[in-house]
């Protein structure tokens, strides 16, 4: 009997989320193919390894004994991988790491044509994802490492079993219609009066503007509700109100759109997580000092953004 890897991990996958989208969803794979997999490797192993209840799919006894062995298997292969690249002189390996598009469009390009250039057996694969999913799906093995965020006006993230290191720190910047703030910088709750374009409450970017204007007394009058900055900027370059936008956004910012600094910052760190193991993986730690170098260029490194 010979086991896929990659089978195991959607069999553990299932065992956590419950359904073939959760799963599919989580691993970037359709559902058909999620459900294909799993069928072959019942038929890898002979035995029945789940079962359907309602909507869900739930695993059979024996199910659950394989389910624990993958994730002892997983596990192993993770060591295995940090072993042979201890044991190389150069450093091999492939990542798999999380971004969003403003990380995407101004620190994966420098970074990556650098890390290219000092260590060429490094590769860097990227899957672009909410914020609010990255950890998690580090957490449960899907990447080897994301970028995650933290605002000064909301409390840290922290994941268990998980360590991050800091990359970045950005000031968050009004984004307003052309000639519509005549000013070099502005209060937040000077633009209470305007409508606001604002990403939902439920997102970590949405949620931390609502509070930095509440701790400014307002509430934001929420006219247009976008999830993706760059559409939250177009609009604001067509009239429809006002957005705050972060130092790695600016690239994104197009024509019509003023930038006004806030009176009052508001400040945000951007980090990369990735799973604590006690022996340190030498090739992240490359990847990661590459994305560091890449805002120092930007002047975004702590000790240049802090006051």
């Amino acid at each position: 009997m010979e086991l896929s890897l990659r089978r195991l991990r959607m069999l553990r996958e299932l065992h956590l989320r419950g359904t073939v989208t959760a799963v599919a969803a989580a691993l970037h794979y359709s559902p058909s193919g999620v459900s294909q997999q799993l069928a072959q490797l019942e038929r890898d192993v002979g035995v029945r390894l789940v079962e359907r209840h309602g909507r869900r799919l739930l695993l059979t006894e024996l199910g659950l004994v394989l389910a624990e062995h993958a994730e002892q298997i997983l596990g192993s292969v993770d060591q295995a991988t940090l072993a042979l690249e201890q044991a190389q002189n150069g450093v091999t390996a492939r990542l798999t790491a999380g971004v969003w598009a403003s990380v995407a469009s101004s620190l994966v390009p420098p970074a990556l044509t650098a890390l290219a250039i000092d260590h060429p057996g490094i590769v860097v694969r990227t899957v672009e994802l909410d914020p609010e999913q990255s950890a998690g799906a580090v957490k449960e093995g899907t990447l080897d490492l994301s970028f995650v965020i933290d605002y000064s006006v909301t409390p840290a993230h922290e994941e268990p079993g998980l360590s991050q290191t800091l990359v970045a720190v950005e000031r968050l910047h009004a984004a307003v219609p052309a000639g519509m703030v005549p000013t070099e910088t502005v209060r937040l709750a000077q633009l209470a009066e305007y409508p606001w374009i604002l990403a939902p409450a439920s997102d970590h970017f949405g949620h931390a503007v609502r509070t930095a204007c509440q701790q400014q007394g307002f509430e934001p009058r929420i006219a247009h509700t976008v999830a993706e900055q760059p559409t939250a900027l177009a609009m604001a370059a067509g009239g429809l109100g006002v957005s705050l936008v972060s130092d790695l956004a600016l690239e994104l910012v197009p024509a019509g759109v003023d930038l006004i600094a806030l009176e009052e910052p508001v400040m945000r760190t951007v980090s990369i997580a990735y799973r604590t193991t006690p022996t340190p993986r030498h090739s992240l730690h490359l990847v990661i000092d590459a994305f560091r170098r890449a805002a120092a260029e930007k002047g975004l490194a702590a000790s240049s953004t802090t006051d």
